[in-house]
This record gives C-alpha cells, structure tokens and sequence, in this order.
C-alpha cells in the first residue's frame, strides 16, 4: 500500500476540506472523490454526508486502491464507500462480534457472505469479539462508535486487551487501527461507557499503548465544542453532533 503525496492533483473542494484537517498531511485521491460523488449511492447514504464527513475522514487514514480494510461492526454506508475506494483489487472484511449481533437480535451471517449484494469486495465475518481475525493481513482496521461497546456488560466476556493484541496481530507492520468514538468528560475513565455511551479518549491511547500501537494523527474533523459531552448520545438535542475524536495509531 503506498501513502497519497500532498502534491497530488486535487479538486478545489477537496483542498478546503484538507485544509481544516489535523492529521498529517496526506491528501484526498480523485478516486474517494468519486466514490462520495457515486450517483448509485442510496439516498438516505447522501443525506448523512453533511454530518459524517466521509471527504475528510477518508482523506486521512489511507485507504486506497488495493487495500485490505475491516470494519468492526460494520456499516453499509462506510462499507460502500469503502468497497468503491480500494476497487476490485482491494477488500472490505466486515467483521460482528457475536456478543453485539445476539444482543440486537442479528443472525449470524455464513462465514464470506456478502452483505451488500452488488459489491462482492465486501465479506462479513461474525465471532465472539475476543477472536477477532480475517482472513488476510490487513491495512486498516475500523472501529466507529463502538470501541465503548466493548466494555459494556452486553458484550461479555468480552477483554478488550485481548480485543485489542488481535487487531494488532491482524494487521500488516506499519498498518492503521482507525477509532472514532464520542467524548466523555476529561477524566471520566469509562464512567460513561454504559450510560451515556461516550468513552474518555484519554482510556482509549492507554489501551492502544498497552497493545503497541502508536499514537501517528488525529482529526478535528467531528469535534464539537458545543457539546457538553455529558448527555446520552442519543438524545434528540445531540444526536448527530456530539464531539468525536478520530484518532490513527499505527502497528510499528
């Protein structure tokens, strides 16, 4: 997988969207471009692209042509866009903890089905989160929303330490373990994980210290400082803009 130059030709939108990033600088390709600009895109996907940012946040975790991409509990709406980016040499394992499917009441998919029938680069894979695995050393893997989860009693027996040394076995040297999840309060630990369903960002690079990735970039892109960060998620006042950190560690 080779990075993206900054001095790569970019579309007058892009360069405003990279312009407000905080990660190191490593541009947008014409190909995400495309791939947000994909008239097949469902329309309830288009209608979320002001809230989650998909320019911004695809430009920074280096995902191109080619890669191999795992996304933990998985999504359609990143998992198209992602399917289009890496292309049919590339690869999107989607991966669902059984803990999270039973407690939603999800069946548990045939190993290599594909979930999204017209992009056949997109395969789920469902174990208990401890056993997490693909079948192919990965570039990226994703976790959006839902690295709290996995220290919630719903996902027992689930150790996230464990959780945590797979991903990094899964990866190639040098591979990504992007996270974006909402903000707790400043010292609020994993206080809120249950409740308001927000983690403190500070646990979530201890973690990542604790299992050998390094700390290489964030994005300001879905920081909100308006958000109090001490309501539930959900709550109709918040939901859809509460502050989030995206954070990049790297697998040395």
């Amino acid at each position: 997988m080779t990075f993206t130059p900054l001095a790569r030709a970019l579309s007058a939108a892009t360069v405003v969207l990279i312009a407000n990033m905080a990660f190191p600088a490593f541009a947008a390709s014409p190909v995400i471009d495309a791939a947000i600009a994909d008239p097949g895109r469902p329309a309830k996907d288009t209608a979320l692209d002001a809230e989650r940012k998909p320019a911004e946040i695809l430009s920074c975790i280096h995902l191109e042509p080619g890669a191999t991409i795992v996304d933990v509990v998985p999504g359609a709406y990143w998992d198209r866009l992602f399917s289009k980016v890496v292309g049919p040499t590339g690869h999107v394992y989607d991966f669902l903890p059984e803990e999270m499917a039973k407690t939603h009441n999800r069946p548990l998919p045939p190993a290599g089905a594909t979930p999204i029938p017209d992009l056949p680069n997109v395969t789920i894979y469902a174990a208990p989160a401890n056993n997490f695995a693909v079948p192919m050393p990965a570039d990226i893997v994703w976790i959006r929303q839902n690295y709290h989860d996995l220290y919630d009693p719903f996902m027992a027996p689930t150790d996230v330490p464990t959780f945590n040394q797979a991903v990094f076995k899964a990866l190639k040297k040098g591979g990504y373990f992007v996270i974006i999840d909402h903000s707790a309060p400043d010292g609020s630990g994993l206080a809120d994980t249950n409740t308001t369903h927000r983690i403190d960002a500070a646990v979530v690079k201890k973690d990542m210290a604790a299992a050998g990735f390094v700390f290489v970039g964030e994005s300001s892109a879905l920081r909100n400082p308006a958000d109090p960060r001490d309501k539930l998620v959900f709550d109709p006042s918040i939901r859809g803009k509460t502050d989030q950190f995206i954070y990049l560690f790297q697998k040395p």
